[in-house]
């Protein structure tokens, strides 16, 4: 509402059955009013989740977790996707909007979830950027991020980047927000009172920030640009719903090999 969409929030009960809530995404679909449809994860137990996001039209799947979506991202040429996973969208707009070439540059990717890990490792390798994607089985996984010009961690574990595993002047997305027991008694609330917990990204952000050329704070950095890469989401859906240009994913100069296909 706030940026003049037009927003319906549907509560529904955790009670409800898997088959009921395929049906209330079926209506959605079927609004022509809707442009743009969420469903919030995790789902209650018992409810195959898999299940609920195929029942999502493409033409509205605001999240870009359609397998159509997400194997138009992967393909070289072709058809350019709907929708783009967001949170992954909105680190290439960081990458852009501060001017940082991808293209011949080493990437490291920590984590490989359909959410962020894996959607970021094709959006970089299509900007020509040298991927790497390390995950649990991964062997050594501080010395793949030594020699990394960019880092995008997405594993879920605070702080778990540290200072010697950064090369000075890398590049440093931290998409983590880990809620952690607070043991700094300079952060309080708003009352005074020392904080219980805090959010702390995958990345030491002390240890790291100074030797990196650009650092994203947790919180603050990636979750905003998330949501903003959400509306951007629902925004081409209605352009595309009217036979409209979208507006593209990446519009930088030196990415322009890339900028028609998303």
């Amino acid at each position: 509402a706030e940026i003049g969409f037009h927003s319906v929030d549907l509560n529904l009960p955790d009670t409800i059955s898997q088959e009921e809530l395929i049906a209330e995404v079926k209506k959605l679909n079927a609004d022509p009013m809707i442009h743009g449809i969420l469903v919030q994860l995790p789902l209650p137990e018992g409810i195959d989740t898999n299940e609920v996001l195929k029942a999502i039209a493409v033409e509205k799947d605001a999240d870009g977790f359609h397998a159509l979506n997400v194997g138009n991202m992967w393909l070289s040429g072709g058809d350019p996707p709907l929708a783009v996973a967001c949170t992954p969208a909105g680190c290439i707009e960081l990458l852009q909007r501060y001017d940082i070439t991808v293209s011949g540059k080493n990437c490291v990717v920590l984590g490989r979830s359909n959410i962020v890990g894996m959607p970021i490792c094709a959006l970089l390798q299509s900007m020509n950027g040298t991927v790497t994607c390390c995950h649990s089985r991964t062997k050594d996984t501080a010395e793949k991020c030594r020699n990394a010009d960019i880092i995008i961690a997405a594993v879920g574990k605070a702080e778990y980047v540290r200072g010697d595993w950064i090369k000075p002047g890398a590049v440093v997305i931290d998409v983590g927000i880990n809620r952690v027991e607070n043991k700094d008694p300079k952060e309080k609330t708003k009352s005074g009172k020392m904080k219980k917990y805090v959010m702390k990204g995958d990345v030491n952000f002390d240890e790291c920030a100074p030797k990196c050329s650009y650092i994203t704070p947790v919180p603050g950095g990636v979750g905003p640009m998330t949501i903003a890469m959400l509306c951007k989401n629902t925004y081409n859906l209605a352009l595309h719903s009217l036979g409209q240009p979208r507006e593209p994913l990446r519009k930088s100069p030196s990415h322009v090999n890339i900028s028609a296909r998303s």
